[in-house]
């Protein structure tokens, strides 16, 4: 076969065992970005856009994303998650909203796909908290950004600070 472990030796997809693997404790950052038009960001910034407070309600979607990405993605282990948390950043000079998760267990798979899942499901609550007044916003730069625990060990975005353990 290929490698892939979500692939049996027949080719069909399955769930990974992950029942003998060593518990420890697990981090995931991921980032994303909604970029629009400077009007836009100044209108999120005054708290103008008439849906309410953009970046209230992106972060408790990504909060609620995180815990529900088993749900969303295929294959992916229902976990018990420590910790959830987003921040915000405006940019002034690429007029976007740049957006950081982080998601914390301790358990015997990692949590990459529920931080992924976070900024994706922020930065769409954005796109439609703000649609009425820009419907030319783009989303993109989904990455993981750091990756500890497990026997893979520390994964760091090369240019990135590492931000784990955090003092």
């Amino acid at each position: 076969m290929s490698g892939l472990t979500h692939f049996d030796e027949r080719g069909r997809a399955r769930m990974v065992d992950v029942g003998a693997k060593q518990e420890t404790e697990r981090l995931a950052r991921a980032r994303a970005a909604v970029i629009m038009k400077p009007e836009t960001l100044d209108m999120i910034r005054a708290g103008k856009i008439t849906k309410g407070d953009v970046l209230a309600v992106a972060q408790t979607a990504g909060i609620m994303a995180a815990k529900s990405t088993s749900g969303l993605i295929p294959m992916c282990h229902l976990l018990l998650l420590d910790e959830v948390g987003l921040d915000f950043r405006l940019d002034e000079q690429r007029s976007a909203v740049e957006i950081e998760a982080w998601v914390r267990n301790h358990g015997r798979t990692g949590v990459e796909m529920e931080a992924l899942t976070a900024v994706s499901v922020a930065a769409l609550t954005i796109y439609d908290m703000c649609k009425a007044v820009d419907r030319g916003m783009v989303i993109g730069e989904v990455r993981l950004v750091e990756k500890s625990g497990g026997k893979s060990g520390t994964y760091l975005r090369e240019g990135e600070q590492q931000q784990w353990p955090r003092s």
